[in-house]
């Protein structure tokens, strides 16, 4: 099996070239590092199975020879860099997506989009279903992410049925382990950063927004059956283990040992998600898949990282 990664020096997608390789496949991953990391690749570098190109995929993707998978994770993904990279967001989620959608045709490959629970806005149904078709502010800030992903699995869709092209549509909830950047924004690393250096905890309104945390390994396995099954409908892949981050944050406070204070902030963006709860009955029936790494387990293995990448001054 040769199979491209779109966005594979990121945080999800180093992991998923690491996984495909376990399973045998040779794997070119393709970034543009605006949000990636190469050290999240660095390992793989002295493999004869992984090639990395750095390239923009919104301008046209040449691969030489045969392909079997086209897998798009390119898009910054934490609030804190879509709203750094609005027009970045918006031309990966659909120029990227046309162009790695014309590379997999191109090839007669399946393809698999990296959607996300985004695309339920701030919803009002929970917990989230895949047939709920959501609640989004094409306008606000948060638009340039929601609208880019929902755009993405419309032209997915399209390609399905008009070229016949095997495709995917995975809903990504919220994952978090070892690869994070630990200045991204989002919940779990500015808590963990912050308790490790014994700073306040900063957590937006009052806390009672929930959250729920599927470990990267979990997300992983989860791509790969649906990568491999027979569905075109999109699935979400998540943990439907709902946490208030009031609660998440002082659980991670806990587990560091830290002494730091849980401080209360306004809200950064409008359309923040009140709720965020997957319904994974479709995963459970036609992937057979659920998560089962345990969020205490995850997140000592998260901290162990964390705390390793700090120690290497990185």
């Amino acid at each position: 099996m040769r199979s491209v990664v779109t966005g594979g020096a990121g945080f999800i997608g180093s992991h998923l070239c690491d996984y495909l390789l376990a399973k045998g496949h040779d794997v070119i991953c393709i970034d543009n590092l605006i949000t990636g990391n190469p050290d999240n690749v660095a390992h793989l570098f002295g493999n004869s199975k992984f090639a990395f190109i750095k390239h923009d995929i919104t301008e046209y993707i040449h691969i030489p020879g045969p392909l079997d998978y086209v897998l798009h994770f390119a898009s910054p993904a934490s609030p804190r860099d879509y709203l750094e990279f609005p027009i970045q967001t918006l031309k990966v989620g659909s120029l990227g997506t046309h162009k790695a959608l014309g590379l997999a045709l191109a090839k007669d490959a399946t393809f698999l989009l990296a959607s996300t629970s985004e695309v339920y806005g701030d919803p009002e149904i929970h917990p989230q279903r895949e047939d709920y078709w959501g609640h989004v502010n094409p306008i606000g800030l948060r638009g340039v992410y929601d609208e880019a992903k929902r755009f993405g699995e419309a032209m997915v869709m399209a390609y399905h049925r008009t070229h016949n092209l095997d495709t995917k549509i995975a809903r990504i909830f919220n994952t978090y382990g070892p690869r994070m950047r630990q200045n991204d924004g989002r919940a779990l690393p500015a808590f963990m950063s912050a308790a490790l250096d014994g700073a306040p905890v900063e957590v937006f309104g009052d806390g009672s927004q929930t959250r729920s945390f599927c470990y990267v390994s979990d997300t992983v396995e989860g791509l790969y059956r649906l990568l491999i099954s027979e569905t075109h409908e999109p699935v979400n892949i998540g943990n439907p283990n709902e946490i208030s981050i009031l609660d998440f944050a002082r659980e991670v406070v806990k587990l560091t040992g830290a002494r730091s204070e849980v401080v209360f902030k306004q809200f950064p963006t409008e359309d923040d998600p009140k709720v965020r709860r997957p319904d994974i009955t479709r995963a459970r029936e036609i992937l057979g898949w659920e998560p089962k790494v345990d969020r205490q387990d995850g997140l000592a293995r998260t901290l162990e990282y964390f705390r390793n990448v700090r120690e290497a001054g990185k």
